[in-house]
């Protein structure tokens, strides 16, 4: 019985597979459309998305990890079970051996949850790894070395901010406010300011059309379609960028207060490291205009954005499976890769 090593950046809003010796196979979203009638899946990943608010009352659109962690067992189990049969597909390997990534801030229970959901998908053994490891990992840094490196990873449901020395995180913060919360902000800040309700999907659109993190010279303006809350009939609103930036304050500023107390419990001597060397952004988050000059500013140390941020998480993954022995001190159970 042939094996294929996989590693599964299990996301809130995306789920990317790395395969030992191909690389990034898979970018999914992590959502699944279930037949109320049956409890069965109709789609996951991209196609369940595309479906969603264009469906028949039976069939619902389910986001199986809230916050970082599985909120929904049995969908998750379903999700994770199609995605490894995808990347088994079209190959001899029958069955996966998987490294899936957690938030560092995870309970025991959810940490079990996570594990077994993707036993029940067919995985055998299921190997964890904390996300700032992966992401820094990814990322590039020398995290095996006596020196202190920092890595600030804001997806969808969580933001992990770690320092990290040799292979170790010596302080960290995990916050549940990244991605999904400033959706629902900008949702909020349009209800609020134009009685207007928007869907996530939208607010999405404007966060990554127009959003920004810090003040920007030149203003941006996106027209926003949505539905008025005092007539009930559809409506246009032109919304600028200093009005998303006004909309995310709140969610921002947990992150930085997370930054700051994560800071705050380091070690002097890791802190001249990190004041030095700087502080590297991953994951979406990264990618908010702006993000890098508002934690300058905060903080007052250089700000380097991952090369690619998105990937990092599943690149960290995919340098442990390709070089177990180097990084096995790495996992955060005592089951082995070989």
């Amino acid at each position: 019985m042939f094996t294929r090593y996989i590693g599964i950046d299990l996301g809130t809003e995306n789920t990317l597979i790395y395969a030992r010796g191909r690389g990034i196979i898979m970018r999914e979203p992590s959502v699944v459309a279930v037949n109320t009638r049956t409890d069965q899946p109709v789609s996951v990943g991209k196609e369940a998305k595309e479906i969603i608010g264009r469906t028949p009352g039976s069939i619902i659109a389910v986001h199986p990890l809230k916050d970082g962690v599985i909120a929904d067992f049995d969908i998750a189990a379903m999700m994770l079970q199609e995605l490894i049969k995808k990347s088994l597909k079209g190959t001899f390997f029958t069955k996966a051996r998987v490294l899936i990534c957690i938030p560092s801030g995870v309970t025991a229970v959810e940490r079990r949850a996570v594990k077994e959901a993707a036993e029940k998908a067919g995985a055998r053994p299921v190997q964890l790894i904390q996300e700032p490891i992966a992401a820094a990992l990814g990322a590039g840094l020398p995290i095996l070395e006596p020196t202190g490196t920092m890595v600030v990873d804001i997806g969808g449901g969580t933001s992990e901010i770690a320092v990290i020395s040799m292979g170790g995180i010596v302080s960290y913060r995990s916050v549940r406010t990244a991605g999904v919360a400033f959706d629902l902000a900008i949702v909020n800040y349009i209800r609020k300011k134009y009685n207007l309700l928007v869907g996530e999907r939208t607010a999405e659109q404007v966060k990554l059309g127009i959003g920004t993190a810090f003040p920007e010279a030149t203003v941006m303006e996106m027209e926003v379609r949505g539905r008025n809350l005092l007539n009930g009939l559809p409506e246009n609103i032109t919304i600028t960028s200093d009005e998303v930036l006004e909309a995310l304050s709140e969610p921002l500023g947990e992150v930085m207060d997370a930054i700051r107390e994560t800071l705050a419990h380091t070690p002097p001597e890791l802190s001249a490291d990190v004041l030095e060397q700087g502080i590297t952004l991953t994951g979406g988050g990264a990618l908010l205009r702006g993000m890098d000059k508002l934690i300058n500013r905060e903080t007052g140390m250089p700000v380097y954005v991952a090369e690619y941020p998105l990937d990092c998480v599943a690149e960290g993954t995919g340098k442990i499976l390709e070089h177990p022995d180097d990084y096995e001190e790495l996992l955060a159970e005592d089951v082995k890769l070989y």
